[in-house]
């Protein structure tokens, strides 16, 4: 089959890699759609990945074939893909389950080969049906979707203002579901014009270049004491300590985004004077991915204003060059067996 796979040498590499043998638990899936994750941008850029690895965790498929012993959806059913979970330990059972450390197994971002390719072989457990009325596109992108919703439920339990630092996909994603759940007023931080105006579309109430002369004061002037929840979605670390200045009293400050190098806060006193929570979120559950996919089939989301380029699989490796690592796109998605 082909798939676009890691080379130490040239980085990512459209190329022919064996066919899978299905084991008696295991399942074969067809991939009609994968988006490229800006953790896949960093594994790449990182080099950290084994020689030979295939990316791609944002996938939606079709299965086609089951080993003898597996369970789970039938063959044809089209379905997303996420990771195992053991179900028993401690995370598990505390309702953590992409937390497991006992049974996780993960395709695409972890030890399994991902959905940059034209199959993908999985586990039962790993398999989330898509509902009727949900095309591939958006499924694919569910799991973009799962993980702002995760975000905000790492948060406490109250809506209200709320700040978003950062207008990729995660953080737009974002934007839409604190709409949906009834935040307000909802601010977006991004300097890129075009991202802002998706920003809009999603629901927010105002969208700001962050780069702008007193655009603090600004925000401050429309949410009086500052935010209720803010969500740091860029990887500017600058921003921590911004988001700080910003929070409200009993505020909560969640880091979505990934920072792989030390930072200060230079106030750190404001956490106890403000009592301000700051936490951080990482990945999402089954059922984060469940409650996206039924908002998608009640048409409440539409994942497809996040897509800039819509490209064939073995576009990926000069598309990673022209468009990802360039940072020109917003989303990249690829077209890679029969969409639906």
């Amino acid at each position: 089959m082909k798939a676009v796979v890691f080379r130490k040498d040239k980085g990512l590499v459209y190329e022919d890699v064996p066919d899978y043998r299905l084991a008696q638990d295991e399942v074969l899936v067809k991939v009609a759609n994968t988006g490229f994750c800006g953790s896949d941008h960093s594994l790449v850029s990182g080099g950290l990945l084994p020689e030979g690895y295939i990316l791609g965790h944002e996938i939606s498929a079709v299965v086609v074939e089951k080993g003898a012993n597996a369970s789970g959806p039938a063959v044809g059913t089209r379905v997303c893909i996420r990771p195992t979970y053991c179900g028993h330990c401690a995370n598990c059972l505390s309702g953590k389950q992409h937390l497991c450390r006992v049974q996780r197994r993960t395709a695409g971002i972890g030890d399994l080969p991902g959905g940059f390719a034209e199959y993908v072989k999985v586990y039962p457990q790993m398999l989330i049906p898509i509902p009727a009325g949900v095309d591939s596109r958006n499924a694919a992108l569910a799991e973009t979707f799962a993980s702002a919703l995760h975000a905000i439920h790492c948060t406490r339990n109250h809506t209200g203002s709320a700040l978003v630092m950062g207008g990729g996909p995660i953080g737009l994603a974002a934007v839409r579901i604190l709409k949906i759940l009834g935040y307000g007023p909802i601010v977006l931080f991004e300097p890129v014009k075009a991202k802002r105006e998706i920003a809009f579309l999603y629901g927010a109430d105002h969208a700001f270049d962050p780069r702008e002369k007193e655009v603090d004061q600004q925000v401050l002037a429309l949410v009086p004491g500052g935010f209720q929840k803010t969500f740091e979605c860029s990887g500017v670390k600058a921003n921590i300590d911004r988001a700080i200045q910003l929070a409200a009293d009993d505020g909560d400050v969640c880091i979505v985004s990934m920072i792989f190098t030390p930072l200060e806060i230079s106030a750190p006193f404001l956490l106890n004077l403000k009592e301000i929570r700051l936490t951080a979120s990482i990945s999402n559950t089954h059922q984060e991915n469940i409650q996206c996919l039924n908002w998608m089939a009640e048409g409440k989301l539409d994942a497809r204003p996040l897509i800039s380029d819509t490209e064939p699989l073995e576009r990926l490796p000069a598309v990673y060059l022209e468009r990802i690592d360039t940072g020109l796109a917003v989303k990249v998605l690829l077209r890679i067996g029969e969409e639906f």
